[in-house]
């Protein structure tokens, strides 16, 4: 038989209403629920805190580390901007940053750097892209010229280096695309032949 804390103290309340000693109430409630339920040393405790005064016998708050109950506040803050760092989301909470951490990884989130794609594009673009391929394997199905091609690369290198973010995802979930930012008023044109 499971019996809960609160009932054995309004027990030992009751023992100790009727003027009995702290020994003898544990012994009492330990033959009725089982060894061990009481000791000696609490019922002690409890008749000592019922000598004082305070008949309440529910645990008292205690110091320290603070039960953190905000676990829907911090994914609620992950959900709207996968951006937001730990510390950030500790100094609005005030809550410490290990505790947010912690709840991010027993939530499945993890930490990863987003994925740069070349830029954004509009469905004309897609679909120019898709023409003039399909017109050049056309061409070279006629006249092959693949084979008599020189190939050439060029690249704009900016002087300002943007940097990936890191984003929330869950384990297993394909991390976030992010489109390379335009060209900046800084920059070099590189050519290779």
């Amino acid at each position: 038989m499971e019996v809960k804390k609160e009932e054995i103290r309004y027990i030992l309340q009751y023992h100790y209403n009727q003027r009995e000693k702290a020994e003898q109430a544990a012994k009492k409630v330990c033959a009725v629920y089982g060894l061990n339920i009481v000791s000696n040393a609490t019922a002690k405790r409890w008749f000592q805190r019922f000598r004082s005064g305070n008949m309440d016998v529910e645990d008292e708050t205690r110091s320290g580390r603070p039960i953190v109950e905000n676990v829907d506040k911090i994914m609620e803050i992950v959900e709207s901007d996968r951006h937001a760092s730990t510390y950030s989301i500790a100094q609005e909470l005030k809550i410490s940053q290990k505790t947010v951490w912690n709840h991010l990884h027993k939530a499945g989130l993890k930490k990863k750097l987003d994925v740069w794609v070349p830029h954004e594009l509009t469905q004309k673009n897609l679909l120019d892209r898709i023409h003039a391929c399909d017109s050049l394997l056309k061409r070279n199905e006629i006249d092959p010229f693949f084979k008599r091609m020189v190939t050439g690369d060029e690249k704009w290198v900016t002087y300002e280096n943007n940097r990936r973010k890191r984003s929330w995802s869950k384990r297993g979930e394909p991390v976030q695309t992010i489109a390379k930012p335009g060209l900046t008023a800084n920059k070099i044109l590189l050519c290779v032949w």
